[in-house]
């Protein structure tokens, strides 16, 4: 039997046509997140893209990276309104006030939550219901841009002070952090990523 190239592989259909996008569905979109500092990196970078395409803050994740400084988010906290309006000054990131303003808001709301519960991780875990919800889509029109669960997420994140996390956007975040696993059947990466989270078989069918 021939093996497969990786110019051959099925993919998701968003994956297509760009090599930033296709490298970032095959090595991260759906491995399940456990590190707090990769939770803080993806709710900025989601809150960032909003009314923009992913491949646009694709594009710019390195200069963001190197512009939150790690996205760590005890030092973003500390950003004052000098290092702020430098933000806006950064032709490397997105340069919209509301959203750099939200990513200091969310640094001190994330630290909260890493008081009360141990780690932002152990907290979305525990509200996601404690594994990855293996959905089995076969065409990317049935892939929802909101659950229920991600109502319940948006909200009690909003309750907590943050900002820019709507349940299209945590949705967004649920997806590229493997707690929805939203590969199509037919895509080359459902299978490892239903091995390498384990296989409870939540979710919803296509």
């Amino acid at each position: 039997m021939a093996r497969k190239t990786a110019a051959t592989l099925v993919r998701c259909d968003w994956s297509l046509g760009d090599p930033l996008l296709t490298h970032y569905h095959d090595e991260e979109w759906g491995v399940p997140i456990h590190d707090d500092q990769q939770w803080f990196e993806k709710i900025i970078l989601d809150g960032a893209q909003a009314g923009l395409s992913w491949l646009t803050i694709l594009r710019k994740r390195d200069a963001y990276r190197e512009a939150f400084l790690g996205f760590d988010p005890e030092r973003v906290a500390r950003f004052t309104a000098g290092d702020r309006a430098k933000l806006m000054r950064n032709a490397g990131i997105v340069r919209n006030r509301l959203k750099i303003e939200s990513a200091v808001k969310n640094a001190h709301a994330f630290i909260a939550i890493q008081e009360e519960h141990g780690s932002f991780d152990a907290y979305i875990w525990e509200l996601a219901g404690g594994s990855t919800l293996h959905n089995r889509f076969r065409r990317q029109a049935q892939i929802p841009a909101r659950t229920p669960l991600s109502d319940a997420i948006s909200k009690d994140l909003k309750r907590r002070g943050f900002s820019f996390v709507g349940s299209t956007i945590v949705y967004a975040f649920m997806q590229a952090a493997g707690l929805v696993n939203d590969h199509l059947l037919g895509c080359h990466r459902y299978e490892p990523i239903k091995r390498l989270s384990g296989s409870k078989g939540r979710g919803q069918r296509g």
